[in-house]
């Protein structure tokens, strides 16, 4: 014979549920011992003081406010403090700078160069540059190589032989384009607020509303920005697609 069921079945223990893992608090330089760069330090303060000393020429030589409103120089600014940064952070052994940050700035200087030099200083562009502007000379032709041409390769070099690839996004594209904008909108607010005849009244020829007009200007500021789109696309699909110049073959594993 079985034995009854007893009516009172008393109550079973709950399941323990599994015990949940806490996040141990240890740094990633426990696991990977950080690698100090001296070398990209070194090339990146030099950057910056090639950037400075640039703005600080065209400064001593022209009118301070009309300077700073020039798109070369403040993206050769820009670029001068993120190469400051990115050198204190590959000196201490830190992590870089955002990928936005560091595309944004490789953007802008690479812009500023390419529109002086297949625009500006080319004498096939409707665009081109005449007189003491097309060719500086002394200090102001010295101010405006290390702008134009110096610091824009070395910005690219920086970023092909000491950047890890991979870091920029194409979404990050189209945002690193709200700088522009904004710019052209200065451009042709500061072209409205100074009377006519005032030198160098809209900054650049492509901006000139008084001799092409609204709708013109508008034109060229649209191909210039379709342009500045393809060149950032064309940054990003570059990015991913080459090596990594900075792969490291350090021991890793727990110090204790």
């Amino acid at each position: 014979m079985t034995a009854p069921i007893p009516r009172d079945i008393p109550d079973l223990p709950a399941i323990p549920s599994p015990p949940t893992l806490k996040r141990a608090p240890v740094p990633a330089t426990a696991v990977v011992t950080p690698v100090r760069r001296p070398a990209a330090a070194a090339f990146r303060l030099l950057v910056a003081l090639a950037a400075t000393g640039g703005v600080a020429l065209e400064l001593l030589l022209g009118d301070p406010s009309r300077v700073l409103s020039y798109f070369v120089i403040q993206s050769n600014l820009l670029l001068a403090l993120v190469m400051v940064l990115s050198a204190r952070r590959a000196w201490t052994a830190g992590r870089p700078l955002p990928g936005a940050v560091l595309g944004a700035t490789l953007l802008y200087v690479v812009i500023a160069a390419l529109v002086h030099h297949l625009l500006l200083a080319n004498e096939a562009s409707p665009f081109s540059l005449t007189g003491e502007a097309a060719t500086p000379t002394g200090w102001q032709a010295l101010s405006h190589g290390v702008l134009h041409t110096v610091t824009p390769i070395a910005a690219v070099l920086d970023w092909l032989l000491l950047t890890s690839p991979g870091r920029l996004h194409l979404r990050q594209a189209s945002t690193w384009l709200l700088y522009p904008m904004a710019y052209l909108a200065f451009c042709l607010t500061r072209g409205e607020l100074l009377l006519p005849g005032t030198p160098e009244r809209y900054l650049y020829p492509f901006l000139d509303v008084g001799q092409d007009g609204f709708k013109r200007v508008l034109g060229n500021a649209l191909l210039l920005g379709l342009s500045f789109y393809a060149l950032a696309v064309l940054l990003v699909a570059l990015d991913h697609a080459r090596p990594n110049p900075i792969r490291h073959r350090g021991k890793t594993g727990f110090r204790l």
